[in-house]
């Protein structure tokens, strides 16, 4: 069975190393092109692409897949797609090429789209999970092979869901081509009436809103934790947020007001419903920190 894989992320790392550690022939790797990161501002390949590379996967990097990837693709003469958070739209003509499978990070038909696992973490979730599936043009609405779903625990964020996500997804992915091998496979139509979208994340959107409830703002941060990193402007700066916790407050204070801001009580402030205590938290130019130790040396009124 000769596999094309395309994915760009760590995520899809997890599931590219599945498939090799289960000895699936993959003939290329595609991912996004290079892209500048790091203070530097440096191009730099991703890990994926390293990955490949160091096994000696020829990669492909297309700017549009759907206009410079398609003639390539079919001359690999693959048996199968896999497709795992690629970032980019397949055409029909890519579909056609080979049966298309898809891991997708949830139960679907709910959170079709880009974004499911930050999602879940926004909507305050307690399970997740992973499905396969073989893709179709419309976004995500493609029959079901295999789910499987995981518990969100309270202490989740991105990062440490996307691991899980990823470790999730590559054992099932090669679970699922094995029944496609053994012609064991059911594929099962999606519901598509209780189908739920989800949106594309902007850097605005990680911007806390005091205005709302102590759960909303506490979900924002573990959604959004180092990607874009949920952040607040106070006195024209802004500070960003890598963890926070809901606190009872009875104050009659407003929203956006701070109830406390010191090394003993660390920094609490006030919202809707209660109060948000920022556990983790980074100034402009300044290092990511505790937020008892960062009010060790700066006032915060």
């Amino acid at each position: 069975m000769k596999i094309v894989f395309l994915g760009s992320s760590n995520f899809s790392l997890q599931c590219l190393k599945a498939l090799l550690n289960a000895n699936y022939e993959v003939i290329a790797v595609v991912c996004q092109p290079d892209k500048p990161s790091g203070r530097g501002n440096k191009t730099m390949p991703s890990e994926i692409k390293n990955y490949a590379i160091s096994n000696n996967i020829p990669v492909f990097q297309f700017n549009k897949i759907r206009v410079d990837g398609v003639e390539t693709l079919k001359s690999l003469k693959p048996d199968i797609i896999v497709v795992a958070s690629y970032g980019q739209i397949l055409s029909q003509e890519i579909l056609d090429i080979a049966l298309p499978i898809n891991v997708h990070g949830s139960l679907l038909p709910k959170y079709r789209g880009a974004t499911p696992i930050q999602t879940a973490l926004l909507n305050g979730d307690k399970e997740t999970g992973i499905t396969i599936m073989k893709m179709e043009y419309e976004v995500d609405s493609g029959d079901i092979i295999l789910q499987k779903g995981i518990c969100i625990e309270d202490d989740d964020n991105a990062e440490t869901l996307f691991e899980k996500m990823g470790t999730l997804g590559g054992e099932l992915l090669v679970e699922a081509l094995r029944l496609i091998e053994e012609n064991k496979a059911h594929f099962v139509p999606q519901k598509s009436e209780y189908a739920t979208f989800t949106k594309l994340i902007k850097k605005e959107d990680a911007e806390i809103n005091f205005n709302e409830d102590a759960e909303t703002i506490v979900n924002k941060v573990r959604a959004y934790y180092k990607n874009p990193t949920a952040y607040f402007v106070r006195d024209g700066e802004k500070f960003k947020v890598y963890k926070a916790c809901k606190r009872e407050n009875l104050t009659k204070l407003l929203s956006g007001e701070v109830v406390c801001a010191n090394s003993k009580e660390g920094l609490v402030i006030k919202c809707l419903n209660g109060a948000v205590e920022i556990l983790e938290i980074q100034a402009p130019n300044g290092k990511r920190m505790n937020a008892k130790a960062f009010l060790n040396g700066r006032k915060f009124a």
